[in-house]
């Protein structure tokens, strides 16, 4: 044991709290009537290190004082023994040979272990032979070992397994943190933590679990971590995707399609074009496709984790790029209030090509007098002025589109015709086509419908018999009757024309229009011929 009134040399005592404690220790400066205290320094004290137990306000009065393991009095468990007079110390049978004192009472401790972790009494005898205790108490903890993460499952599955970590060792007075890809984990709807922290359980795993996972471990004099424990999840196959999502492509390109499945180990894939394996790899590539490629892609993912097999399955067109289309009117100039029908011909048997029309360059608005047949054809029933100038169609596919050139509509003004019972006007029906194959449709197209008509009647063969009558047209109300013959497959205009949809064998014959103004009944005759497909 060493006697020092001098401070302790840097190295002696590792903290800077302590040096600072100790560099206030003043020899004799604490006023007589001042409350002894004696303050560990520090608290907490970690194994093999010091603490001093550092002595307030010692009374000028004191002739000794000694310091004692436990609460009490007790000579069995006194450490050391200062006598003022003369300076001396005497050791008693609780000196371990690891105690400094000062001449301030303060004694220090050197090298403890988790035995010394017990209260501490220093007793004073003053000059009056009165005596004062004080107490002090510190707490020693281990240095923590790096701790280490084990696990019950290392490769998990999606949805049906749980995993639990643990962090090793287990200590005493130790806390217990979790991180994951250096975030901290707390405990939530699947994340379940022990009653001392030290084990996490990841309930029904999901594939966002995968990463790295670390435990910290601390107490009051140090703190570890764990080496990073990576946690793969056996995820998949989800359903696959084809990209890109187009389903049309233009012919004479080259085709590139990719399937991706979200799967962790990664699925195997395959592609079958209409039924027909073609590739067993992640990516299709077909060079210069024409319409014989068109047909149904299927991706195939087989999962050998699970044995499980997903597809996706997607139709593909390949189409032509548009012809420039041509208007075809059946007249290039007519006289108020005569009819025109300008058709949108092309040469192409894409179904898929659609139309727009335009008048004097601008997308057109269709009205009652002014509407389509079937898309490609352009209507205009009691013609006027304003009818007149450039009309091109403009047909396109999901690869292409292309304008007609301009076609020049002239309407001029006539004088009003005053009908008698003997004039007629020229009305004329066209089946357009002539020739219609069965499955398609073909249009009973009316020229010169007079303006004066108030109702129209459509009937199938050459006579006009209730039983034949297919429908009629009350121009007065735009509302339309249906008869006897009707099908279901008939579109009826208000300018007469008739559109048959999926034409058969029997529409083939004669058609009988039969139109009525306030004085006058008049006819027309058209005619289909339907061949086989």
């Amino acid at each position: 044991m060493e006697l020092s009134s001098a401070l302790l040399h840097k190295g002696q005592l590792p903290w800077r709290g302590l040096l600072l404690a100790a560099s206030l220790l003043i020899y004799w400066s604490s006023p007589t009537m001042a409350q002894v205290t004696v303050e560990a320094v520090p608290p907490h004290v970690a194994e093999g290190a010091n603490v001093l137990l550092l002595v307030h306000n010692l009374p000028e009065t004191l002739q000794v004082f000694s310091w004692y393991k436990g609460e009490n009095v007790d000579e069995k468990k006194e450490i050391v023994k200062f006598v003022k007079p003369g300076e001396t110390y005497k050791r008693g049978p609780a000196y371990s040979g690891r105690v400094k004192i000062y001449l301030n009472g303060s004694l220090l401790l050197l090298n403890v272990a988790q035995k010394d972790a017990v209260p501490y009494m220093l007793h004073m005898k003053m000059g009056n032979l009165d005596a004062r205790n004080a107490s002090v108490k510190f707490d020693v903890h281990p240095l923590l070992p790096k701790p280490k993460i084990t696990s019950n499952n290392s490769n998990p599955m999606e949805g049906e397994d749980s995993v639990a970590f643990m962090c090793e060792p287990e200590t005493e007075n130790t806390n217990y943190l979790w991180w994951r890809n250096g975030q901290s984990l707390s405990e939530g709807d699947r994340l379940k933590l022990s009653e001392d922290n030290r084990t996490l359980t990841l309930l029904s795993v999901v594939r966002n679990d995968t990463g790295d996972y670390e435990c910290e471990t601390r107490n009051p004099v140090s703190t570890s971590r764990s080496y990073p424990f990576h946690l793969e999840i056996t995820y998949g196959p989800d359903v696959p995707i084809i990209s890109p999502s187009n389903t049309y492509f233009r012919s004479r390109t080259n085709l590139s399609l990719s399937c991706h499945s979200a799967a962790l180990p990664p699925a195997l894939y395959s592609w079958f074009v209409n039924g027909e394996l073609v590739s067993s790899s992640q990516e299709l590539f077909i060079p210069n496709i024409t319409t014989k490629n068109s047909g149904s892609y299927t991706c195939l993912i087989h999962y050998f984790v699970t044995g499980l097999n997903k597809t996706r399955v997607k139709n593909i067109e390949v189409l032509e790029p548009v012809t420039t289309p041509f208007i075809k009117a059946t007249k290039s100039e007519v006289k108020e209030p005569d009819s025109v029908h300008l058709t949108c011909d092309f040469n192409s048997s894409d179904s898929t090509i659609a139309f727009r029309w335009f008048h004097n360059g601008k997308g057109m608005k269709f009205t009652d007098r002014v509407f389509l047949i079937q898309n490609r054809i352009l209507s205009i029933s009691h013609t006027r002025k304003e009818d007149s100038g450039v009309y091109q169609c403009e047909i396109y596919n999901a690869v292409s589109s292309k304008r007609s050139d301009p076609f020049q509509l002239n309407v001029r003004p006539s004088l009003t015709i005053q009908w008698s019972s003997r004039t007629k006007p020229a009305v004329t029906v066209e089946a357009v086509p002539p020739h219609v194959v069965e499955g398609k449709s073909v249009v009973l197209l009316v020229h010169d419908m007079p303006e004066k008509v108030k109702s129209f009647f459509w009937y199938k063969g050459k006579h006009s018999i209730d039983d034949n009558e297919i429908a009629r047209f009350q121009k007065s109300d735009s509302t339309v009757q249906k008869g006897p013959a009707f099908s279901s497959r008939e579109k009826i205009y208000p300018s007469g024309t008739l559109v048959f949809r999926n034409v058969t064998k029997q529409d083939e014959g004669a058609y009988l229009l039969r139109m009525e103004t306030e004085n006058l009944n008049f006819m027309a005759h058209v005619h289909i011929h339907v061949n086989p497909k």
